[in-house]
């Protein structure tokens, strides 16, 4: 038996983790670590350390670019809504970069808590709904 070293074991776990997980829970997954970048580029924007805020905002910027491109505009009304959130963020966020501003990080924060507990509550009620046996049958779920 071969023991893997705990950065392998790591990513083997989020490897699993991501290929067994549902649409709904991939895009709470991407919300946690948006907002886990975010969290670490203000604590880094606070030290002065902008060469690590920098690092956690780009992240946070690929995240937010990777669910604006999964929004489908043609089956959900509020897709252009939640887009013009992504995009003020995501401009934000480059100007919280490029400035050193943790104002504009907070404010990122701020606006995009909760979109983050939204689909956090939704993914929950899906889960729910699907576990429910026979609660699609009686026309509930």
């Amino acid at each position: 038996m071969t023991l893997l070293n705990p950065e392998r074991a790591r990513a083997e776990y989020v490897r699993k983790s991501v290929q067994s997980a549902t649409p709904a829970q991939l895009v709470v997954m991407l919300f946690d670590r948006l907002m886990l970048d975010l969290s670490r580029a203000e604590r880094a924007q606070q030290q002065g350390d902008f060469t690590a805020a920098s690092t956690e905002l780009i992240h946070a910027q690929a995240i937010v670019a990777e669910l604006a491109s999964a929004l489908d505009t043609e089956t959900w009304d509020g897709a252009a809504q939640l887009l013009s959130i992504y995009t003020f963020v995501g401009s934000e966020m480059v100007r919280a970069n490029v400035e050193g501003d943790v104002r504009r990080t907070r404010e990122c924060i701020r606006i995009l808590e909760p979109v983050a507990d939204g689909f956090r509550q939704a993914a929950e009620a899906t889960a729910t709904a699907a576990s429910s046996p026979g609660l699609a049958e009686r026309g509930i779920a």
